[in-house]
């Protein structure tokens, strides 16, 4: 894994090999982060399904403000933590080993930017999209972003999500969504 741009642009990482860790492509990366760049300075982030963690720190090393990253898996988020010193970034990012679907029982705390990435053999995405709207994660100007099989883009609400971006590469369909009016 590299970092594309930013303070940490262009070092390069090792990469878990537990089993169906899936790490965002460079080329999906580039592309996200171009649609990000005019909203990600000062950004608070939540990389939700965080696995290598590739999302949430290509937004701290071009200006998110903090990233909090849940993973479930502990040899993932032991790794994830080890990464996160190394790059002496741990006064502002916090690993969280945990499930997902857990954490957003937890007492909210509303964020400016959500990576969702499920894994591909689950049925979670319209749920944690639910869970994150209602139960207060979201600043009001919140964006997400989905990445799931192409042919699986999430089932929205029109009321109460709006796809401002949206792109398929290979087997992969992502987007970029926002709270409706």
């Amino acid at each position: 894994m590299r970092i594309i741009g930013g303070d940490w642009g262009g070092r390069r990482f090792p990469v878990s090999t537990a089993a169906g860790l899936r790490p965002t492509a460079d080329r999906n990366r580039e592309t996200l982060f171009n649609w990000l760049q005019p909203t990600l300075r000062g950004a608070r982030v939540l990389d939700l399904f965080a696995g290598t963690g590739a999302l949430g720190l290509e937004a701290l090393s071009r200006g998110a403000s903090c990233a909090t990253f849940v993973e479930r898996s502990r040899p993932v988020a032991a790794a994830l933590q080890a990464l996160v010193e190394r790059l002496e970034a741990t006064s502002r990012a916090r690993v969280l080993t945990m499930d997902a679907r857990r954490f957003l029982r937890s007492d909210p705390v509303a964020f400016d930017l959500v990576f969702l990435d499920p894994p591909f053999a689950s049925d979670w995405l319209d749920a944690v999209l639910t869970g994150l709207a209602e139960g207060g994660w979201l600043a009001d100007t919140a964006q997400v972003y989905v990445e799931t099989r192409a042919g699986h883009a999430p089932t929205l609400d029109p009321g109460a999500w709006a796809c401002q971006r949206q792109k398929t590469a290979g087997d992969v369909w992502f987007g970029l969504l926002q709270r409706g009016e």
